[in-house]
């Protein structure tokens, strides 16, 4: 038997404890909402329960923020006067949107811990947006408050609602009240708690709703984990994270900032664009010990040209998350920081899934490279056919995910809601797959989506805003290879003559009314026709695209 066959094994018996009936992670079946469902006996009712244990971690730090740290003790404190303080002021309470429209600092984090202190609703705006899509992001999710900072505020325009800056407003509010108690909201598991938008194929961006077990669950995820460690030996402690992803995701909030709560350890935020040597920096002054990337920034981590003259000695654990990694992307990381390299797992997951769904450790990828790993305990992951039955091992379906991560649904969108989930909990995540031996592999994320430098990109939101132009007679937005970004956005317009419009125009057209990052970087304007199969459907894989600059 190969050594990593006697790891895997190892592994597999370690879970069977860990889960076993009395274990610490017992597994059992309880209804949740309306169906049995396999959930850890042992979990945390809320994330006010979270937030009120972290008070025994006291003078250890939790948030460090340019020039600001906070210990638990300091941060509990002014989560506690911030709650205090939009109740009594503002009026929120249970069920209330208090949505966040802010680059990453630690505002946005103690805005979010008040919010969930009132049994409030997060709403986590993508700060990258136009001033459109806010406008929209507020109509839907009707928020009671929003908190925003300088560069957003700009952007949100007339509001009937109150507007908080994070310079000065969250600064002020969650220090007036020093020594006040933490309000108690009335909350129950299947209540919501956050919501984060989601592209979907229809073209606007939909609110992916997180309910308080979705969010606990998520953090549960990494109790396990590190429980599984602690079997072999690896204990953690001491542990200091890189958050260098938006908070408007799932891989920032659900899977950095409330879990390093919840177990005592400190987050580290980086501000502004990224920029690896700035980050490098920040590791080596902060010793930090762990980094959930995307592949855009590990690959250009791999890219530096000299390593060396940096302290990176502190740094144990990188993980790939928010977009497909290469295998070869992750042997180069392997030879480039053999220390992290050794650790490095990938994870498969969605906004609507909270979490990972799937988890491949180093062990998994060394067997198998192109492996997104097993499903994670409590969750169910099955490749479907276009029957809707269970793949054989190798056939190729559409991935199906069901478990106490599963969102509850898209908020205000019951026909989107009822088309993604089922009556039995199984959500359609629209990508495609093949499931070996228990072990997942991705084929396909969701047709034809677009994974820009981590961020999401759906043509058809892009060729809505396309249409809108007078000189655009139609157009199709598909993704090509990026080195660096991974896949870059490329669009094909067909004009009614040449000059009809300029490849300028149409960018500044597109960039007033779409984030940054959905505008494409490489564009065809032809006044040919798309070619299109019987049906009327644009053959996609018969465009042709422009060279790359």
């Amino acid at each position: 038997m190969s050594d990593l066959r006697r790891a895997s094994d190892a592994r597999a018996d370690a879970i069977a404890r860990l889960t076993a009936p009395g274990a610490p992670f017992e597994i059992v079946e309880e209804q949740v909402r309306g169906s049995a469902m396999p959930v850890f006996r042992n979990r945390h009712p809320s994330l006010h329960r979270i937030l009120v244990d972290s008070a025994r971690y006291g003078d250890a730090e939790y948030l460090v923020c340019d020039d600001l740290r906070l210990t638990f003790t300091e941060h509990l404190d002014r989560v506690a006067s911030l709650a205090s303080e939009l109740r009594t002021r503002y009026g929120i309470a249970e069920g209330d949107r208090v949505a966040i429209l802010s680059a990453n600092n630690a505002e946005w984090i103690m805005t979010f811990w008040a919010a969930t202190a009132l049994g409030a609703v997060t709403v986590g705006m993508n700060s990258l947006w136009s001033a459109r899509e806010v406008e929209y992001g507020v109509e839907l999710s009707e928020p009671a408050l929003i908190v925003a900072d300088a560069p957003r505020r700009a952007l949100l325009g007339a509001v009937d609602v109150p507007v908080l800056s994070t310079e000065e407003d969250i600064p002020a509010l969650s220090t007036s009240r020093p020594g006040v108690d933490l309000p108690r909201p009335n909350v129950g598991e299947d209540d919501p708690a956050v919501i984060l938008f989601t592209s979907g194929t229809t073209g606007r961006p939909k609110g992916a709703t997180h309910s308080q077990r979705n969010m606990v669950a998520a953090v549960d995820f990494h109790r396990f984990n590190d429980a599984l460690a602690a079997e072999f030996g690896r204990a953690p402690s001491g542990r200091r994270f890189l958050l260098a992803t938006p908070l408007f995701h799932i891989a920032a909030l659900h899977n950095l900032a409330v879990p390093r709560l919840a177990f005592g350890d400190t987050a580290v935020i980086t501000t502004g664009r990224f920029d690896i040597d700035r980050v490098l920096r920040l590791i080596e002054r902060e010793r930090l010990t762990n980094w959930g990337a995307v592949p855009t920034m590990i690959s250009r981590l791999v890219e530096h040209d000299d390593l060396s003259s940096y302290d990176l000695s502190s740094l144990q654990t990188i993980s790939v998350s928010s977009a497909p990694s290469s295998a070869a992307l992750k042997e180069r990381l392997r030879q480039t920081l053999p220390v992290a390299g050794r650790s490095l797992g990938t994870t498969y997951g969605l906004t609507e899934s909270s979490s990972a769904a799937t988890l491949a450790t180093a062990a998994d990828l060394a067997e198998r490279p192109d492996t997104v790993g097993r499903a994670v305990p409590t969750m169910r992951v099955e490749v479907r056919d276009e029957d809707g039955r269970p793949a054989p091992d190798g056939v190729e379906g559409e991935i199906y995910l069901r478990g106490p991560l599963v969102m509850l649904g898209y908020w205000n969108n019951p026909e989107a809601t009822a088309a993604a989930i089922d009556d039995a909990g199984w959500m359609r995540t629209g990508d495609l797959g093949t499931m070996e031996d228990g072990y997942l592999r991705i084929s396909s994320r969701r047709s034809d989506l677009i994974l820009r430098g981590g961020e999401n990109v759906y043509p058809a939101e892009v060729e809505d805003v396309l249409m809108e132009h007078p000189s655009v007679r139609e157009c199709i937005v598909l993704g090509a290879e990026h080195g660096d970004l991974g896949e870059e956005v490329c669009a094909v317009v067909v004009v009614p003559e040449p000059d009809a419009v300029s490849v300028e125009e149409l960018r500044s057209f597109v960039a007033e009314r779409l984030a940054r990052y959905k505008v494409p970087t490489r564009w065809t304007l032809t006044t040919d026709e798309l070619p299109r199969n019987a049906t009327g459907k644009v053959k996609r894989q018969e465009v042709v695209l422009s060279a790359p600059d």
